[in-house]
């Protein structure tokens, strides 16, 4: 085996697949921290928490929608890629 680097190909961006998944994640995430923060909000009157109680259960709850979107932008990139060889 060689420890000689492979030569590298130049890659295009395939902005029609980067639009659609940019374009899809702008939509999936207005849902996703929409219900983060709405969800926040309900389950928090629902145990009777105080306010800074409703604040760190929508903080975790956004970050766990953060985790989703950064799954789907990965898993998306993996169905529709973003750059191919030129």
């Amino acid at each position: 085996m060689s420890s000689q680097p492979l030569p590298t190909a130049s890659r295009r961006i395939v902005w029609p697949s980067v639009i659609t998944v940019v374009s899809a994640a702008i939509l999936i995430g207005a849902e996703v921290f929409g219900a983060a923060f709405a969800g926040g909000w309900a389950l928090a009157i629902l145990f009777g928490l105080s306010e800074t109680g409703t604040h760190i259960l929508q903080a975790v709850l956004f970050t766990i929608g953060v985790f989703i979107m950064v799954a789907f932008i990965r898993n998306a990139q993996r169905i529709e890629p973003f750059t191919r060889r030129a």
